[in-house]
């Protein structure tokens, strides 16, 4: 039987080990998945709702607990833990309270006597999840589905089993029939079984495009509806006359929270060269004075990245794109998981911090040289997940929205998820939506009943 680690990436203690599921227990877990899905099919909606409702409250009260658990497994500072659980709680209350209007059968006017669409659970929904954000990643998927009937089954990152054990335990104390959402501690190499069960009525994946494509690929063979959440290289457009000094300081914030890893984090500053030397200024000086380091200490800015390797791979692109022209602006220091907010100027297109996906902190600055350049250079990539846009004219970015290839773009604000607002992406990012009403629709049966 194999084990999952948990590494402390700030100083690479082992926190814990765990074992991974036999063939029986995951056996196990398919039923006990199927039982409770036919449960919550038979249970009124104010019942679920009174539950997600609880499991808010458990993850407000104990919210220190759980943002430990994330800080201690993946690294991001324990106040970005707290903000994630939080958000948790809040997107349950908001799902809680809205999702009878998104579950309503919607009546529709034909030569029909009656014709109207339900909307109905299908079964156990399987959610290949990622570590840069454990509990929201999975929160999200778990919500809306659960209340609309659903059962949820999670496999998690390898690295951040302690939190899918932690998630398991809030729904199950907060009331949620046994079986309703479960951990999966299994390998990816044995996904497939899982995927082709047909207890299993759907898979939603967030994380790499080459984790994307085999998961999509699966999915397609057995008939699967899928939801893919993939990478994204976003870009962060600053026209000349933005507001410079808002759009200095969440370009920092958008790149380096999370230490960078984020699918939506503003990893291609493109900035029209009029006002390129002031932004340069304005946002190396905001990189000078953030702190990298114990994500546990209050004053920290920025904890480590997840894992070495990572951080080898992001010290690898940041060689290569200097070897290819690009001048060192700020930072660059790295030591194990550690990695010092790092800026590139002089980036161009061919680059390799600009062809490729970054993950980590490492932002780069592109001249553009007028409005219509810097949407073609923010358009030059086969990712499409979230972009920001900085004007003040507010006439022409709703103009110049429509033209930028993305599932999100966002307008003098930093591109986030809320459970209010259909994410997702389009190109490499992915397909189909997560969270709001079009999210809480991918798993159901959107059913047409017809009565002459």
């Amino acid at each position: 039987m194999s084990t999952f680690q948990s590494i402390n990436p700030y100083n690479q203690e082992t926190i814990a080990e765990y074992a991974t599921h036999t063939q029986a227990a995951i056996e196990t877990r398919l039923a006990a998945g199927h039982k409770a899905y036919r449960h919550l099919a038979q249970t009124s909606l104010e019942e679920r709702c009174e539950w997600m409702l609880k499991a808010a409250e458990l993850l407000k009260t104990n919210v220190d607990h759980h943002a430990e658990i994330i800080t201690r497994e993946m690294g991001k500072t324990l106040k970005e833990a707290k903000a994630e659980v939080l958000k948790c709680a809040t997107s349950a209350v908001y799902y809680a309270e809205n999702i009878a209007a998104m579950l309503r059968p919607k009546l529709i006017s034909t030569d029909a006597r009656e014709s109207y669409v339900t909307y109905e659970p299908k079964g156990i929904i399987l959610a290949i999840m990622p570590w840069n954000f454990p509990y929201w990643q999975v929160f999200r998927f778990a919500i809306p589905n659960l209340l609309a009937g659903n059962s949820g089954l999670l496999k998690h990152a390898s690295n951040v089993s302690g939190c899918a054990l932690a998630i398991e335990e809030v729904f199950a104390a907060a009331g949620f029939p046994e079986g309703s959402f479960q951990a999966l501690l299994i390998n990816s190499k044995d996904i497939e079984p899982v995927i082709a069960d047909s207890r299993v009525q759907g898979v939603t994946l967030t994380g790499s495009t080459a984790a994307g494509m085999s998961v999509g690929a699966l999915a397609g063979k057995y008939i699967k509806k899928s939801v893919l959440e993939l990478g994204g290289s976003d870009p962060f457009i600053v026209l000349k006359d933005a507001d410079l000094e808002d759009a200095a300081r969440t370009a920092v914030k958008a790149r380096m929270q999370n230490a960078g890893q984020s699918c939506i984090a503003a990893k291609r500053w493109i900035v029209e060269e009029a006002i390129a030397d002031a932004f340069t200024d304005k946002v190396s000086h905001l990189l000078h004075a953030m702190k990298q380091g114990d994500p546990f200490a209050a004053d920290t800015d920025m904890g480590p990245m997840a894992r070495p390797d990572l951080a080898d791979e992001l010290a690898q692109q940041l060689q290569q794109t200097i070897r290819q022209g690009a001048r060192l602006a700020v930072g660059g220091q790295q030591q194990s998981a550690n990695f010092a907010p790092t800026l590139l100027t002089g980036v161009e297109k061919g680059m390799t911090a600009f062809e490729e996906e970054t993950f980590g902190p490492l932002a780069v600055i592109i001249k553009a040289k007028q409005e219509d350049h810097a949407i073609e250079l923010a358009n030059q990539t086969p990712f499409g997940l979230g972009a920001s846009l900085w004007t003040t004219d507010l006439d022409k970015a709703k103009q110049l929205a429509p033209r930028i290839d993305s599932g999100n773009v966002f307008i003098n604000a930093l591109v986030h998820s809320d459970a209010r607002l259909p994410f997702g992406g389009v190109k490499l990012s992915g397909y189909g939506r997560e969270l709001s009403t079009e999210g809480t629709h991918e798993f159901l049966n959107v059913k047409t009943v017809y009565i002459a």
